[in-house]
This record gives C-alpha cells, sequence and structure tokens, in this order.
C-alpha cells in the first residue's frame, strides 16, 4: 500500500469519525428533549477499481419505527383530551357535596342534601307552625338550596369559559406547530435534492409533531420527496404552507400562529351562547380553516376536549340543572306556596330555548327564593284556620314522587333543551324532586368518574407505547458514551497513521535532498 493511498484511507476516516461523534453528541444532549429520535451516523467505504481508498459519511439514519411512533402520537392526543377533561371536570366535583359510608348513603352538602333539608324544614314545620324559628328555618334551608344551585351553575360557567379560552390559545399553538412542521418540510425537500444530509431537520420535524399531536387528533404521511401531509383523524387536510392550497409562501413569514386556523376569542360566554353548526352567529365562534367552518372535524387532543366541554359537556349540566330549577319551582307553584322564583316579577316560562325569565336557558342562576317570603315567614303558614296546612301541601304536593305530582304539566323538561334545543338531561322528567336532584348529580359525578377511569387506561397504554418507542427511538445514554469512548480510540488511531505517514514523507523528502 502506498504512502498516499494509507494518508487518505486515514484522513477519510478522521472526517467520518468526526461526523459519527458529533452525531452521537448530539444524542446526548438532546436525551431529554420531547420527540426527539435517536441518530445513527452512516458510513460508506470508497472503491476505486476493487481497492479501498477510504470511507465517507452518507447520511444519518433515524432510529424509528413509523407504526409505533403513529400509535403514540394517537395515544398523545387521547390522554391529553382526557387530562384537560378530567382538570376541568375537577372544578365541577369540588361542588358537588361529599358522600360518606360504603351504601352512599350518607351525602353532605349535594344537591340532594339540600333539598332534603328543606324537606325535613317544613315536616318541622308542619309539626310547630306557629313557630318562628321553624318559619325561618324553611327560609334558611330554601336560601341554601338556591345558593348550591348558583354555585353549581357559576362553576359551570366559568369552567366553560375557560374552555372556550383554551381553545383560542390551542388554535394559536396548533397553527405554529403546523407552520413549523411545513418550514422545516421545506428544508427537507430542498436538502433531498441536493443530497444533503437532513437527518437533523427531520428530527425537529418530530418534535413539532409530538407537540401537535398532544393538541389535537392527526396523522402524518411523508411523501417521497420529504414534504409533510397532515390530516385529522377524519381524513380533514390540515396545510402547512400556503402552497398547498395554491397560494404563496410569502404571505407570511414561517411560523406562524394565526394561519391556517383562525377563531375568535369569546370575553365572556353566557348560557344563551353556542356555537351554531348552519353558519350563524349565536356567540361562539367556530374554527375556520380557508373559509371553512371545521371545528366537528377536531378531535382530541386538548383542542377536541376543550370544543366537547364548551359546546357539550357543560350545556348538558346546564340545561340539566336548569330544567331541575324550573321543575323547583313550577312544583312548588302547584302546591301553593310559591317559595322559588325566576328572580324576576315575569311568569315561569316553560320555553326551553329562551333565556330565563323568558324561559329555561340560565334559569338555574337566576332562581331565588321569594322576596315575599323572606320577609313575612309567617305567610307559610297563612291558610285558615289550619296553619299546617301549606306546609303539608308542599310534603304531599311539591316533594312527592305520585304520579300526578309528577307527571303532565309537572315533569322536568327533559328534551329539547338548551339554546340550541339539541340538549336534553338523559333521566326520566316523571321523579321526584329528590329523585331528580339524584339523578342529576348521579348523572354529572358519573361523567366525572368514567372520565378518570378512561384517563388512568389510556396513561397505562400510553405509558407502555412510549417504552417501546423509546426502546427503537430513544437515547441510551450508556451506550452513546461508550460509542463516544470508541470513536475517540479511533480517532486516535487514525491520527497516529497519519502523523506516521507525514513523519514517512518528511522522511523521504529529507533522502531525495
Amino acid at each position: 500500500m502506498d504512502l498516499g493511498l494509507s494518508l487518505n484511507i486515514a484522513t477519510s476516516g478522521l472526517k467520518t469519525i468526526e461526523n459519527a461523534l458529533s452525531t452521537a453528541s448530539n444524542n446526548v444532549t438532546n436525551a431529554s428533549t420531547p420527540g426527539y429520535v435517536s441518530e445513527t451516523a452512516n458510513t460508506s467505504s470508497t472503491v476505486v477499481s476493487g481497492i479501498g481508498v477510504g470511507t465517507t459519511s452518507v447520511g444519518n439514519r433515524l432510529n424509528i419505527s413509523k407504526p409505533l411512533q403513529d400509535a403514540l402520537y394517537q395515544q398523545n392526543a387521547r390522554v391529553s383530551g382526557l387530562t384537560a377533561t378530567s382538570n376541568s371536570l375537577a372544578a365541577v366535583s369540588a361542588v358537588q357535596g361529599t358522600t360518606t359510608g360504603s351504601d352512599g348513603a350518607n351525602t353532605i352538602g349535594t344537591l340532594t342534601n339540600n333539598l332534603q333539608n328543606v324537606s325535613t324544614a317544613f315536616i318541622s314545620l308542619s309539626n310547630t307552625p306557629q313557630n318562628s324559628a321553624s318559619q325561618q328555618g324553611v327560609i334558611s334551608a330554601a336560601q341554601t338550596l338556591v345558593s348550591n344551585i348558583h354555585t353549581l351553575s357559576s362553576v359551570y360557567q366559568a369552567q366553560r369559559q375557560s374552555a372556550q379560552d383554551a381553545v383560542t390559545s390551542t388554535v394559536s399553538g396548533i397553527n405554529t406547530d403546523l407552520t413549523t412542521i411545513g418550514q422545516l418540510s421545506q428544508q427537507i425537500m430542498l436538502a433531498r435534492s441536493s443530497h444533503a444530509d437532513t437527518a437533523d431537520l427531520a428530527n425537529k420535524r418530530l418534535e413539532a409533531m409530538q407537540s401537535l399531536s398532544s393538541k389535537l387528533g392527526v396523522t402524518f404521511t411523508e411523501k417521497p420527496n420529504g414534504d409533510m401531509q397532515v390530516t385529522t383523524q377524519d381524513g380533514t387536510r390540515l396545510p402547512t404552507r400556503p402552497d398547498q392550497l395554491g397560494l404563496s409562501n410569502e404571505q407570511f413569514l414561517a411560523p406562524s400562529s394565526t394561519w391556517p386556523l383562525s377563531t375568535k376569542s369569546t370575553a365572556s360566554l353566557t348560557p344563551s351562547m353556542y356555537h351554531a353548526t348552519d353558519g350563524s352567529d349565536q356567540g361562539v365562534s367556530g374554527i375556520m380553516l380557508a373559509g371553512k367552518d371545521i371545528t366537528s372535524h377536531l378531535t382530541d387532543g386538548t383542542l377536541g376536549a376543550n370544543l366537547t366541554l364548551r359546546d357539550s359537556t357543560y350545556p348538558q349540566m346546564q340545561a340539566q340543572l336548569d330544567s331541575f330549577s324550573y321543575t323547583l319551582i313550577n312544583r312548588f307553584n302547584a302546591a301553593g306556596v310559591p317559595l322559588f322564583t325566576n328572580g324576576s316579577t315575569q311568569s315561569l316560562s316553560s320555553d326551553p330555548t329562551k333565556t330565563a325569565p323568558a324561559g329555561l336557558v340560565g334559569l338555574s342562576s337566576q332562581l331565588a327564593v321569594s322576596d315575599t317570603y323572606q320577609k313575612t315567614p309567617s305567610l307559610l303558614t297563612a291558610n285558615g284556620t289550619d296553619s299546617s296546612t301549606l306546609a303539608n301541601a308542599v310534603l304531599s304536593k311539591a316533594m312527592s314522587g305520585n304520579q300526578d305530582a309528577t307527571s303532565g304539566a309537572l315533569a322536568a323538561p327533559s328534551s329539547a333543551l338548551g339554546p340550541d334545543g339539541t340538549q336534553a338531561t338523559g333521566y326520566d322528567g316523571t321523579q321526584s324532586l329528590v329523585q331528580l336532584a339524584t339523578s342529576l348529580t348521579t348523572s354529572q359525578a358519573g361523567v366525572i368518574s368514567q372520565t378518570s377511569s378512561t384517563l388512568s387506561t389510556a396513561t397505562s397504554i400510553q405509558t407502555s407505547l412510549s417504552t417501546k418507542v423509546s426502546s427503537v427511538s430513544g437515547v441510551d445514554i450508556n451506550s452513546q458514551m461508550a460509542a463516544i469512548v470508541a470513536l475517540k480510540n479511533s480517532y486516535s488511531a487514525n491520527a497516529k497513521v497519519v502523523s506516521m505517514v507525514q513523519s514517512m514523507f518528511s522522511t523521504l523528502l529529507d533522502a531525495v535532498h
């Protein structure tokens, strides 16, 4: 082997080792970076006329299993969505009261418990109708019940507002992720066209994909030229660059937080506001893509979860409580004791889609204890010679579970509720007030419990998938450090060859002279 060939082999070895060292160091540096995939430095032998003349770097390889990575993206979206839902519903759980005892019979501060206290107060009043303490006891119990209902309604609205705010901020984050993917894809396509290494660019894109997967349920498809196509779970395509819509990429500087999706924030949601699928403006803006409302196509992830909370979960809870509040007023009125009112001088309306006091929407937030009875509690017993008649009427009629006291016009509205008429309570309206209160709390507690249970299962699956992905794509610090040591030794060996060849060249030159 001549000295020139030896020098070429050694120097080319130094270059490939430098690339491998850089790759290993980069892996170690990014070991904890979310979405980072470990890289392997690829080398190739250079052969001329059947003789090896050196080595060369041929681009790094990403250690990735696409099926596993895709499964993890889907699970990320599911877990993020369930986490957002669980965190939001925790506020509802906190004001629902507590249930104790193995049979769940003992309740403290629940809607059922507070309603039963009203019933107990009327029992006490029927026994001692002229006792002012008994009369005031009814007023106090009624006020506590109303306060409980106001608190529940307030929490529904506050959490719905939080969901709306989260939708606005998440859309901005999704736009940033999408356009980051588009920007990197453009760089990857350009690099590939000149046969340059694209591993680092691809890794940065994977980080953006990981970020996006927690915000929205999406799928990724890489095209042969290196471009990336992003679609929602139902196949709706989400552009990452304007040119994918036939527009100029010069219309904004990527990445952008305002394109391709857009929506309007709502500073103060009310129970009467909702997102209308027919395009009409009902106070809650849809999420638009190129002039089209695609809200219904955006599922899972934190965005999908908050859309569901805003448009379905809390509107249903509000409708359940509004229905209960209407029934409470209605049945007490029918018993001849209008203790509860809609907070105005207007007559009670049964219209399920109009806003209170003209209808049921938001009625629970306006529910009140009658000023007349608060000012003069003795009116609770004013009924001719038998002062216990009114109290007994409440117990036998308003609080009764008999068919004639719970059916017909006295049944709780259970369907076609909410401002858009799409909500339903999910349970029978021909129950007693106590049973309705229990059904409402049980229904909402069931949503909370189911979310918690599903989140636990989904998190376990995510952990399992993450472990599998990590075994393929993760960075093993120990193996990387061992590789760095081996590469340094190889570097030293090649450097010695270069030094020796240079020394031999010097000796030859000295001999010639």
